[in-house]
């Protein structure tokens, strides 16, 4: 059974479609699921909805329509397993509560001679006992164009076998532009603070500009100590950060929604940039990781901003940034 939804609801879910959202966005921002978000929007489109009309076609003739259809298509009946997740919801309930798997749970059913299919059981969980709810996303403010570029570092890729057929694994430098999301990718052997600060000069070369802060994620070679309250940036790249004009504000320790838009880089870099590659020196990953930010990465369209991030930097956050090195370090 579908959750019912308001019409306060409805009407803020058409008026975010035609105002060019998309459904996952909505759903996201709504809470909503996303396949009724999807509903709701087909169902206006049925009755002649475009984005084209904007907020203006929104009358309320319209949604009393809406509503009145769907109200005719909510409500499949249940079966003979939905009624027995009913007649054992305390004990779904409790078993649930100590953390057992739904498909350990399913087993303890069967046992007492209660058939249900696992998709029925999930879905009752889902609908009628809150199973798998996660805490409410809040969404961060982004700051103003040119103002913070955030840094990450791991493992992405190996370079292919050398004359002793040895594979050298790699990471990289990992610069994510907040406000536009472009992105610059750096591969190194090691993380090191001389590294980091290639990295950085590497990065004002390819943004064409110095961000006034690099916000890192407490690796080592730039955060000593990784404190809540009390960070120790390490003096050799505060003493670089002073020299170049920026401010290095760390993230908190152990707090990954501080970051949330750089904590996922790494694993994109390594699947979508190197994976699959054949890589035989540090010159192809240099060369590969370029021409992914700036012809692969920079030119899809962002999922959070809906804009291409090339795109939106060379627009508005290039014009904005400190000026760049004038040779390098």
């Amino acid at each position: 059974m579908y959750r019912e939804v308001t019409r306060v609801e409805t009407k803020e879910v058409l008026r975010q479609w035609v105002g060019g959202a998309g459904c996952k966005r909505i759903s996201a921002r709504l809470g909503l699921d996303v396949k009724t978000v999807r509903r709701y929007v087909h169902a206006a489109q049925a009755l002649g909805l475009t984005q084209a009309g904007g907020e203006a076609a929104l009358t309320d003739e319209l949604l009393t329509a809406l509503l009145a259809s769907m109200r005719t298509q909510a409500g499949r009946p249940r079966g003979e397993a939905w009624e027995r997740c009913q007649a054992h919801r305390d004990q779904i309930k409790q078993l649930l509560a100590q953390g057992l798997r739904l498909s350990k749970l399913r087993k303890l059913l069967l046992r007492q001679g209660v058939h249900v299919p696992y998709a029925t059981l999930h879905r009752f969980a889902v609908a009628e006992l809150g199973f798998g709810r996660t805490a409410a996303t809040v969404p961060i403010a982004d700051c103003a164009p040119g103002e913070e570029l955030q840094v990450d570092t791991g493992w992405v890729g190996y370079l292919e076998p050398d004359a002793r057929g040895k594979r050298r694994r790699f990471r990289a430098w990992i610069f994510t532009a907040v406000y536009s999301r472009h992105r610059f990718v750096w591969p190194c052997l090691h993380e090191t603070t001389a590294s980091a600060i290639q990295a950085c000069e590497q990065a004002w070369l390819f943004f064409g500009g110095i961000f006034r802060v690099l916000l890192p994620d407490n690796t080592k070679a730039i955060v000593v100590l990784a404190d809540p309250l009390d960070a120790r940036i390490n003096p050799t790249f505060l003493e670089y950060a002073q020299a170049r004009g920026f401010v290095v504000d760390p993230a908190r320790s152990r707090h990954a929604r501080d970051k949330g838009r750089v904590e996922r880089a790494v694993p994109g870099v390594r699947d979508d940039c190197f994976a699959g590659e054949r890589l035989e020196s540090f010159l192809d990953a240099h060369e590969r990781a370029e021409h992914w930010c700036r012809q692969e990465y920079g030119l899809r369209r962002h999922s959070r901003t809906q804009r291409l991030p090339l795109e939106c930097f060379e627009a508005e956050e290039q014009p904005r940034l400190l000026p760049p090195p004038t040779a390098l370090l």
